[in-house]
């Protein structure tokens, strides 16, 4: 292996990169709504007085449901990530009031925590006496992870370590818990997310025994005899009798090395395998990355919507079968496309690629992004492709878990621009901001990116160093982008000539006041699906640079589904919606079956067509003004496909 394969690189902690243009709104919203929104409905759910060791334990707030779980016993996961969210939050814009309250939780997470640092609302307040009884149902280090993600995003932005130390203390419990060792357990959780939370924990306190947990669970994963029977026998259960009576369904049917195909949950499956990549990185694990790849090209060749989203189906929240993509009724959970660009940046960590950096920027703008309006107070749980008119943005849901996770994600997404290896900088998304990138030898590196991508692909790059430093600069040049060009401080490079995976690696001797100019053509584009994947045969969708575009009622009037593209996008109109942040609309020819069927259900001709003009905007972006039907494939029958 070469000392380029060897390459560690790690994203850049959320302080250290400044954000303007569509994510520093999205983050303003954030900042606005979304953290003290998140906060108020978990109150209201309850969840502050299931830790309060103050009050009387509520008891079971929400009846169990007959998977004998509850959206209750993983409410220290929604806490979690809320905290997690506000930390974010409290870092671009201060709150004292916010922040209080957040640091009242901490409180209560300090007082609750037993002496031997176990931690967890339900196993202590509801059920003191089934700790460790159900790893596969019951989602107690699932919930440890989202703490343990708090925490470490909490310590980062405040500098407060109080959560920090309680949950390095839950996690040295786990260690003396989990292994091989006599009078351990032998087993992991059900739903994968402690093992990449583990590896955070260990990279923010230097301490190498949290990677070795997560390295546990990952290859402990699947192993015979098995422990979900095991566990399920030593607590008199029926082994086979549960809801979903596979256990592909949480990824533990094989040992992770031998699996090859993606089934299942889709979260849990994207948790693992980001869990997985981020201990590839640590442990230069070919074996770990040598599986990884072969389930990536499964699920992004034949499972994996045009936007990014996952799982088709609401029966597992997960996959089903290989092109089976329904739109209307598709289930793409925000928290399943969240975690997509979660495994994809951490694909990016034994070097930068393009075919994981281009499907994160998808999943990311489309996906996921779609999953919170504009004024951050509403949210998508399912992103379906097609509605009629009826789906719309949920105020909560009995099951919360996407608000929170897309808030996270969007208050952090900052470091999933940027990553750095000892003497090397990659910038994997692109869009207005300042990155302070500290480099091997002591170096600091300061990139200010000016651009009003996504809406235009003209990027420029200041270069601001302590001292002339020799580095790599390493760029993504999308694959859609036909026609990119390169410039440092005027002079054209060759992408040719410095391109590898699908980045442009600039090697030079930097100074401060060097300038990088990068030029991405956002040409509107027309995608068609495999013939295989039957709901979009006779139909393309579009897009322009990374976005995904439908056609929504308030734009088009009712009946999207006449509508068919009669010309290439290419030659599309642009407009910026005012309504819309600015966001730019693409006004494309197309044809559109006319309103004089009659009465009649069915006819012996076809429905007349004549010349019209759609409006489409970005997906992400539907359901912000009127509410009305949503079309993302278009009819495309009388388009010249080619041969």
């Amino acid at each position: 292996m070469s000392d380029r394969e060897n390459r560690q690189f790690r994203p850049l902690p959320v302080p250290n990169v400044e954000l303007a243009g569509l994510f520093g709104a999205r983050q303003d919203a954030i900042c606005n709504s979304t953290a003290a929104t998140l906060l108020d409905r978990c109150v209201e759910a309850g969840m502050i007085k299931a830790i309060d060791v103050g009050q009387t334990s509520p008891g079971i707030v929400i009846p169990l449901q007959a998977w004998s779980g509850s959206t209750q016993m993983f409410w220290d996961s929604d806490l979690g990530k809320s905290v997690e969210t506000i930390a974010y939050s409290l870092y671009r814009r201060p709150n004292p009031e916010l922040e209080a309250r957040a640091d009242a939780i901490i409180d209560m997470y300090e007082k609750l925590q037993q002496e031997d640092g176990y931690l967890n609302a339900w196993f202590q307040r509801v059920q003191p006496g089934r700790r460790w009884t159900n790893l596969r149902d019951h989602h107690e280090l699932y919930c440890a992870g989202h703490l343990i993600e708090a925490a470490v995003a909490y310590y980062q932005a405040t500098g407060k370590r109080k959560l920090l130390d309680i949950m390095s203390r839950f996690a040295d419990y786990m260690i003396t818990v989990f292994g091989h060792g006599e009078g351990q357990l032998r087993g992991y959780c059900g739903h994968e997310e402690v093992e990449l939370a583990l590896v955070k924990l260990a990279r923010v306190t230097g301490e190498k025994k949290y990677l070795d947990l997560a390295k546990y669970f990952i290859d402990e994963r699947g192993q015979e005899p098995h422990f979900f029977t095991d566990e399920a026998i030593r607590d008199s259960r029926d082994p086979k009798n549960f809801v979903q009576k596979t256990y592909e369904y949480s990824q533990s049917h094989l040992p992770v090395r031998d699996q090859t195909k993606v089934v299942g949950h889709a979260v849990r499956a994207m948790y693992l395998y980001s869990g997985m990549a981020d201990i590839a990185t640590e442990y230069n694990d070919d074996t770990l990355t040598a599986a990884l790849e072969t389930l990536w090209d499964d699920l992004t060749t034949k499972q994996m919507y045009v936007t990014g989203g996952i799982g088709p189906a609401a029966s597992n929240e997960g996959f089903t079968d290989y092109y089976d993509l329904p739109n209307e009724s598709a289930y793409a959970e925000t928290c399943a496309s969240v975690g997509l660009v979660f495994w994809a940046n951490r694909m990016l960590g034994r070097g930068p690629n393009r075919r994981y950096a281009d499907i994160m920027e998808v999943a990311l703008y489309n996906g996921a992004m779609a999953g919170l309006s504009q004024d951050g107070k509403t949210f998508f749980y399912e992103n379906p492709l097609e509605s009629a008119g009826k789906h719309h943005r949920w105020t909560w849901h009995h099951c919360p878990c996407c608000p929170p996770n897309i808030a996270r994600l969007l208050a952090s997404v900052g470091s999933y621009m940027y990553a750095a290896a000892d003497n090397e900088i990659a910038v994997h998304l692109y869009g207005e901001s300042k990155a302070r990138v500290p480099l091997a030898g002591g170096t600091t590196v300061q990139l200010s990116q000016t651009t009003h991508y996504p809406w235009d692909g003209a990027i420029r790059f200041d270069v601001s160093t302590d001292r002339a430093a020799r580095f790599v600069l390493s760029l993504r040049i999308p694959e859609w982008a036909k026609g990119a060009t390169l410039a440092v401080n005027g002079a054209s490079i060759d992408l040719a000539t410095v391109t590898i995976d699908g980045y442009a690696r600039i090697e030079r001797e930097w100074q401060a006041g060097d300038v990088v100019d990068l030029a991405l053509p956002l040409i509107p584009r027309t995608l068609f699906a495999n013939p295989k994947v039957r709901q979009d045969a006779g139909r393309a969708a579009l897009m322009r640079g990374p976005l995904v575009y439908c056609v929504e009622t308030t734009d088009n009037g009712r009946d999207l589904n006449g509508i068919s593209l009669s010309s290439d996008p290419a030659t599309a109109k642009t407009t910026e919606i005012a309504a819309l942040e600015g966001a730019v609309a693409l006004d494309v020819a197309v044809t559109r079956e006319t309103a004089d069927w009659g009465a009649d259900l069915y006819r012996t001709a076809p429905p007349k067509s004549t010349s019209s003009t759609a409006r489409f905007v970005p997906y992400h972006l539907w359901d912000n003004r009127e509410p009305g039907e949503m079309l993302v494939w278009v009819r495309a029958d009388q388009m010249q496909r080619g041969a």
